[in-house]
């Protein structure tokens, strides 16, 4: 199917404009396809070409104004439409396929109970794999809806179900007409769900499962009815205008491929989310913030839509920065932005930077599937952390302002940059054409480094780009933990500091994570470290040391042993739980695994570093758990781990499915379990979770005939779940077992790009994703992946995941190089 480009969508939106949408979908007509029927009701502006979009197995009829249409007429997804000016009435009959990899109508099968639960998931091109539509961002309409499904079954959408008619076999229900929506908001759910519900504030909530998680969710219901009803209230209160959308239901459905989406009253999120056993407390904080997320969207994407997707953080920076400042203000969940620094800026920083990096807003996405590609640390974190910076800039008097004038021009409509800069000058804001072409309109990262009494600004290199003004905190922090504290307006290349460095001790710019930045510590503070990260008691001024020092290490300007160094003295005392988390994954992945190739003593001395904050923890505690989950992709002896699942458990540890599974992982990458070991482990977990984990474990085998079987799903099985397939292409690889995968480095380079034959959209993009050979940092690996990033017949979607993963090999590469020689 061809990507719709932006230059069609404004073409098609002069030509033609959508009154409504009426779909019915048969989901009771077997296990591979289902019946799709739309009727769009539309006018057309103007006579001339157009055409509808529609993805189907097999297309049974179409008619325009009752007249039936040349089925032979579909090319490439595409139905062309010949149009005079007026309204029309277009209906498309046709048999759908049921999706496995998170896209269209997705299906997926319990294998703990055999029960298949549906979603449909209409974003970015895969709308029409469920229904035929003006698949575009700017062509909204009201919806409605009816299904016919299984009469057992539990059916969910944008409006409200209600079950008009059916027998004990099979039933049918209506959704309540909806608003104006986008196609890439439009959802059904259904399958055999436990469901729960509340209410507040005179609106209906509704949270789902599968039935083999309905005890975590009723263990949980509390918590999220919580979450969810103090975020209401907050947004009520910030924005001015009330939820939209009728009922908020929440369904936390098998196979998703992102954490959240956004449908309008009906969020679908990863139903790992809906926990198993215990977690650390980090774990319920992302997923508060992942809830206030997609709800901020209700105002911020669903109620004002961006015109074209160039300006989706229209959509994703607000929601981002709203989701993490809603759940820090109300939720309780008072380490939002601890989690913020230490899990999601990292990855956005390392996005700015890469060769595939773009501005925040007009991001020059010419179709929609170069624009899913922006669905990255750059339309999230970087743009997140720029509306930080702008209301602390304007004031949140100003900031919010802007932000009500804005929603209640465009509601139920589409709006661009220039709309909401208005809003915001309308609300009193001054100068921010400036301000927008450096934080939005130009890509890269400042880097902010104390010298002396001043703070040098060096703009991204190889730009020329406009001054950014920078709001931070500076602290110096003495041998006792005592802070002195001062504001920072950077607004020059060279700004004085009211704090420099003084012998003994720690001086920390942007000390409270405020701005967006490459920042860098002094060499005095450095070389301090070792000693004093117990004295840096603010957790988010930890998570902004640890943002410098990680950058620092990509950049090849941390040597890795001491940046081994560093990681163990700071897990003896780090107390936050997410903290002990990013640590360890910043040193066994990027320091230990690709800077150091899995040296021995390196990896020893993590594990038994993670060992000791485990044993040190209170028995018990989010802590000890989080660091035991760590410790379990970390540890130097297997042996220990599958003393564990014998029972040999550390006094506090609950070896529970999650639990086993990590510890079952690393025994089989050790190659001290086989595949009858993980098949019996499996046995033991029949859920989706434990199909998933078995294939990471067969995947990580040290084993020719396992690599084999792995490679042979990676690149060959077009029906493989969405969410096995990347478990195997992300344990596939190994520093340690690089003799035994060296034979696939140039087949990945050979065969990945051709699985964009046997499947499509965000899967194929995430595959090749998960699956770069990250371990072998070698020139000629270097070599082979610029020689396919050059070859202009490769799908832009693979070559964006390339482009990434060769940058962070060069990087690996450029440490080596300097530090070991």
């Amino acid at each position: 199917m061809r990507s719709l480009t932006i230059t069609e969508a404004r073409d098609r939106a002069r030509k033609v404009a959508v009154d409504s949408m009426t779909l019915e979908l048969d989901l009771d007509a077997g296990t591979t396809t289902f019946g799709s029927h739309t009727t769009i009701r539309f006018t057309a502006l103007a006579s001339g070409d157009t055409f509808v979009d529609v993805q189907p197995e097999r297309l049974r009829e179409v008619t325009l104004d009752g007249t039936r249409l040349d089925r032979a007429l579909l090319d490439e997804g595409r139905f062309p439409l010949r149009l005079e000016p007026g309204p029309h009435t277009l209906a498309i009959d046709a048999e759908m396929a049921y999706s496995h990899d998170g896209e269209g109508l997705h299906r997926a099968v319990d294998p703990a109970d055999g029960e298949a639960y549906l979603y449909m998931m209409s974003f970015l091109d895969a709308a029409p794999r469920s229904f035929g539509c003006f698949d575009q961002p700017d062509l909204k309409a009201a919806y409605r809806v009816r299904v016919t499904a299984p009469a057992a079954w539990t059916v969910l959408g944008n409006g409200r179900a209600t079950r008009v008619a059916g027998t004990e076999v099979a039933a049918t229900w209506e959704l309540a007409e909806t608003p104006p929506l986008s196609t890439y908001l439009v959802t059904v759910v259904a399958g055999p769900y436990h469901s729960r519900a509340a209410e507040h504030d005179d609106i209906r909530l509704g949270l789902h499962v599968k039935q083999s998680l309905a005890t975590g969710l009723d263990e949980d219901f509390g918590e999220l009815v919580d979450v969810t009803s103090k975020a209401l209230d907050r947004f009520h209160q910030l924005f001015g205008i009330r939820y939209p959308f009728g009922d908020y239901h929440q369904v936390f459905v098998p196979g998703f491929n992102a954490g959240a989406m956004e449908n309008a009253g009906c969020v679908t999120l990863r139903d790992s989310m809906i926990f198993r056993g215990p977690v650390p407390a980090s774990e319920r904080t992302l997923r508060a913030v992942v809830i206030v997320h997609e709800m901020a969207h209700m105002w911020f994407g669903d109620l004002v839509t961006m015109r074209w997707w160039d300006d989706l953080w229209l959509n994703e920076s607000f929601a981002e920065y709203m989701g993490y400042r809603v759940t820090d203000e109300v939720t309780g969940f008072t380490d939002a932005w601890v989690e913020f620094v230490h899990r999601r800026k990292p990855g956005g920083l390392r996005a700015d930077q890469r060769p595939s990096t773009h501005p925040v807003a007009g991001n020059g996405a010419h179709d929609a599937r170069t624009a899913l590609q922006d669905f990255d640390g750059i339309s999230y974190a970087k743009g997140a952390a720029v509306l930080k910076q702008l209301a602390a800039w304007l004031g949140d008097d100003v900031f919010l302002a802007g932000v009500r004038d804005h929603l209640r021009t465009h509601a139920y409509g589409n709006a661009e940059l220039a709309d909401v800069l208005a809003a915001w000058e309308r609300a009193g804001a001054r100068d921010l054409g400036a301000w927008s072409q450096a934080w939005l309109r130009e890509a890269g990262a400042d880097t902010l480094r104390p010298e002396g009494d001043v703070v040098v600004r060096t703009p991204p290199e190889g730009t020329a780009t406009s001054m950014r003004p920078h709001a931070i905190t500076v602290h110096r922090i003495a041998a006792d933990g005592t802070v002195e504290e001062a504001a920072l307006q950077v607004v020059s290349d060279r700004t004085t500091s009211p704090l420099s460095a003084t012998p003994g001790a720690l001086l920390v710019p942007d000390a409270r994570d405020e701005t967006w930045a490459k920042v860098r510590l002094d060499a005095a503070t450095t070389a301090l470290l070792p000693d004093r990260l117990g004295a840096v008691h603010d957790a988010v001024t930890r998570g902004s040391v640890w943002l410098a020092l990680r950058d620092a290490f990509e950049d090849a300007e941390l040597d890795p042993a001491l940046a081994v160094e560093l990681v163990c003295a700071a897990l003896t005392t780090e107390d936050e739980e997410v903290g002990v988390q990013s640590l360890a994954v910043f040193a066994t992945v990027d320091v230990v695994g690709r800077g150091l190739g899995g040296d021995r003593e390196a990896v020893a001395r993590v594990a038994t570093a993670l060992r000791d904050r485990m044993s040190s923890a209170e028995p018990g505690s989010g802590l000890q758990l989080a660091a035991a989950r760590a410790f379990a992709a970390a540890a130097d002896d297997a042996a220990e781990l599958l003393a564990w699942l014998d029972g040999d458990v550390p006094a506090g540890l609950d070896m529970d499915a999650e639990m086993r599974w990590r510890a079952l992982h690393r025994a089989a990458r050790a190659g001290l379990v086989g595949g009858d070991r993980i098949d019996a482990e499996f046995a033991r977990d029949r859920s989706n979770a434990g199909q998933t984990h078995a294939a990471g474990c067969r995947a990580a085998l040290p084993d020719l005939d396992a690599k084999a079987a792995a490679w042979q799903l990676m690149t060959r099985d077009a029906d493989v779940s969405n969410h096995v397939l990347y478990a195997t292409c992300e344990s596939f690889w190994w520093p340690e077992q690089e003799s035994l995968t060296d034979p696939y480095v140039d087949r990945y380079f050979t065969e990945m790009p051709a699985t964009g034959a046997i499947r499509q959209g965000w899967v194929v993009a995430e595959a090749t994703g998960e699956a770069y050979p990250l371990y072998a940092v070698r020139r000629q690996t270097l070599a082979r992946a610029g020689q396919l990033i050059d070859d202009p017949a490769l799908d832009s979607a693979i070559r964006r995941r390339l482009v990434d993963g060769t940058d962070d090999l060069r990087r690996a590469m450029a440490v080596r190089d300097r530090w070991l020689g």
